[in-house]
């Protein structure tokens, strides 16, 4: 669907409709007041629940002017997130890192974590790589998004690939899980969001 026949709810962000090369998107910018990495920041569809189906979105990321210099492009989806923002999973890529020559950072091109207690401090802090992997994505181009979540597994697709990015088997919050989905932003990232598209299984 068009992204104007959507409403959000600005989670920690501000967001509008704008319109980026004669299409009408959805400008995503997170809020000054939160520092802190994987937090709940995201444009959120209002009055909306979601437990197993597959989210679609086409994304594009630029970094702030004022970007810190650890700053990816972070973009992606957030999913099942509870009423209070307290809880919620989530798939983000980091295009910066997508063509580095940097063979570590190449491979943490995608992201995913779990709110509030696995996000990707607490992955990198114990070593633990599941949960990143690499893609062919850049800066200030349009990518394709596609998440399928079935119960407790997570396949996330990029550009239209007919194999994942990335496959959690195991995600955090469990397989009864369920709530809104938000378009999620970080740290020094302008995103634009269009063209979401949500198939509820259930």
């Amino acid at each position: 669907m068009d992204i104007e026949m959507f409403d959000f709810e600005q989670v920690n962000v501000n967001a509008k409709l704008t319109t980026l090369k004669k299409d009408i998107v959805l400008r995503v910018v997170k809020s000054n007041k939160i520092m802190e990495f994987d937090e709940n920041t995201y444009a959120k569809v209002t009055n909306f629940s979601f437990h197993n189906g597959i989210i679609e979105v086409k994304m594009l990321s630029r970094l702030l002017s004022n970007a810190p210099s650890f700053a990816r492009g972070f973009i992606g989806i957030a999913f099942r997130i509870n009423d209070d923002d307290s809880k919620f999973e989530s798939f983000y890529i980091r295009p910066t890192n997508g063509h580095s020559e940097d063979p570590t950072r190449k491979n943490r091109a995608v992201q995913y974590f779990s709110y509030p207690n696995y996000t990707f401090e607490y992955f990198r802090n114990l070593n633990i790589a599941d949960y990143e992997g690499s893609a062919d994505i850049k800066l200030n181009e349009w990518i394709t998004l596609k998440a399928i979540i079935q119960e407790s597994r997570g396949e996330f697709y990029i550009n239209n690939n007919e194999t994942p990015s990335l496959v959690v088997e195991n995600m955090k919050l469990g397989e009864a899980a369920s709530g809104s989905i938000g378009l999620f932003v970080d740290i020094g990232t302008e995103a634009f969001f269009k063209d979401l598209k949500i198939i509820k299984f259930d």
